[in-house]
């Protein structure tokens, strides 16, 4: 039997809800096997960000080399990535190894606030990771920092959407969660022709941490097992969503969704 695998590329979440540690959380939950190159170690809780320390280029282009010579991935995605330095490294080993179904969560500002990659790194995310992408999944504060665009009406997320295309992605999915749109959130999928909507209900819980982590995992996920993108996004919507409204209650401040809540509550 074939074993699909995955592959994060991004940094450690001390506080187990979001980057590496949401990733494979989500992966086990869609069966795939899970792999990691860890950018940063990241301390932190459900208060914020208390640290961030990069491992040394030298071990993150190792953990690239072991992983594309011994594990080729059937989808990878990248969450945070640092700096343009450490962007255009990983950019080249999914190059050198050939790597497909890149999803691109554009990681830029944790839940608390803090900075997760500085504005030098916009120009090389734009330039050496978006080309490489089968979906680039940004909220809407990092979709307008990707494209300058100051995304508030349906028109400039189109506008926004179409100038992430135009930067190499091949799909691009704008989450909604950031919209002021009363009881719904919508996603908004664009891939160069035609436009999709995915609403769902808004949810009233400030235990949102890892929410993009977890969606573009369970994005990821489906691509490795072959999946459409459109099945895909389809269904790591139901995945965030179910994840979300059956929360669980750690710590004080925004705390993490539910990875196992999809599998023990199950779907429609």
């Amino acid at each position: 039997m074939k074993v699909c695998k995955a592959l994060t590329i991004a940094g450690s979440d001390s506080g187990g809800g979001a980057g590496i540690q949401a990733d494979l959380k989500t992966f086990q939950e869609f069966g795939v096997y899970g792999m990691s190159v860890i950018t940063a170690v990241t301390a932190q809780n459900t208060t914020g960000v208390q640290g961030v320390y990069p491992v040394p280029l030298e071990g993150l282009e190792q953990q690239l080399e072991s992983i594309g010579n011994d594990l080729t991935p059937d989808a990878l995605k990248t969450g945070m990535l640092f700096s343009g330095e450490y962007i255009e490294r990983i950019a080249f080993y999914i190059k050198k190894f050939s790597w497909k179904n890149i999803v691109v969560d554009p990681v830029m500002i944790a839940k608390g606030g803090a900075e997760l990659l500085g504005v030098e790194a916009l120009e090389a995310m734009q330039k050496h990771m978006l080309p490489l992408a089968k979906v680039v999944t940004p909220n809407i504060p990092e979709a307008e920092a990707l494209t300058g665009i100051k995304i508030d009406t349906a028109e400039s997320k189109v506008e926004a959407a179409r100038v992430l295309f135009d930067q190499g992605a091949e799909y691009v999915v704008i989450k909604g969660g950031h919209m002021d749109e009363e009881g719904i959130v919508t996603d908004f999928i664009y891939d160069g022709e035609g436009i999709l909507e995915l609403t769902d209900k808004r949810v009233d819980t400030k235990n949102t941490h890892g929410t993009g982590c977890t969606f573009s995992a369970a994005l990821t996920a489906e691509l490795a097992y072959g999946k459409t993108v459109e099945s895909a996004i389809e269904q790591a919507k139901k995945y965030i969503q179910t994840a979300i409204e059956h929360g669980i209650d750690v710590g004080s401040g925004h705390g993490p969704v539910n990875h196992f809540a999809f599998r023990r509550i199950g779907h429609e």
